[in-house]
């Protein structure tokens, strides 16, 4: 039994050469294991399961062919893509999880997340994220055409950047308190989570915590077999 874990891949059109790496990772790896979880922020922007920009078909056709080998794929929202829904589901054979789920192996259970509701000292962008989540103001986002909410999800993108470069690094990265309830409320000694970009692992008062790293100049993924679980990173080769 092998499980593969993966996070933050942020793929666009504007970055092909993690596309790439992202294909080379399903065609190995992933398609000798038996499930693979992503953990949020797969793409760079997904503002509807409608978009039909290249990066998107490719993924969706790299993530059916796994599937079609008999390879379990889950995926978790995370903030740069929580519009990823049942027909982006259906093109891929891919089940979508909670923010936070359980995943059960070898006796043992360990917690996934994608992070960013730990990152509870950020108080401007969980109110943030609080109201763009509304089931009501999503509905609102997803009945404007393609061409508006790719110019909406622009924006956001670029006041987003604006405000992190004037927040101090340690409000974006995790709550230990928050980190400790969450572990402690589903009694778990292990949780792997992303969207901080941290890549490490780190003892905690109930266990270990694992945190993948974005795809930008390496790719990182944790693999959990019977020797364990691993963090791993890969070399991205950039053309050009």
């Amino acid at each position: 039994m092998t499980i593969l874990f993966i996070s933050d891949l942020h793929l666009s059109p504007q970055r092909p050469e993690v596309t790439r790496a992202f294909v080379h990772l399903m065609e190995t790896q992933a398609s000798s294991a038996n499930a693979l979880f992503v953990l949020g922020d797969l793409f760079e922007a997904w503002i509807g399961d409608d978009d039909t920009c290249s990066t998107g078909i490719e993924v969706q056709t790299a993530f059916k062919q796994l599937t079609d080998k008999g390879v379990a794929l889950f995926i978790q929202h995370g903030n740069r893509d929580f519009f990823l829904g049942k027909r982006f589901c259906k093109a891929t054979g891919a089940t979508l999880l909670a923010d936070e789920h359980l995943v059960e192996f070898n006796d043992q259970q360990i917690l996934v997340m994608h992070g960013d509701t730990l990152c509870t000292d950020d108080v401007d962008y969980i109110r943030f994220r609080q109201r763009i989540r509304h089931p009501i103001i999503k509905f609102l986002i997803q009945l404007l055409p393609l061409k508006a909410r790719q110019k909406l999800a622009h924006n956001m993108r670029a006041k987003s950047k604006t405000a992190n470069a004037n927040k101090p690094s340690a409000i974006m990265d995790v709550n230990l308190n928050a980190v400790e309830r969450v572990m402690s409320k589903h009694q778990v000694k292990t949780l792997i989570h992303g969207h901080t970009h941290r890549p490490n692992r780190h003892q905690q008062k109930h266990g270990e915590r694992i945190v993948l790293g974005d795809w930008h100049d390496r790719g990182w993924y944790v693999i959990w077999d019977t020797a364990g679980l691993e963090l791993n990173h890969f070399e991205i080769e950039i053309s050009g």
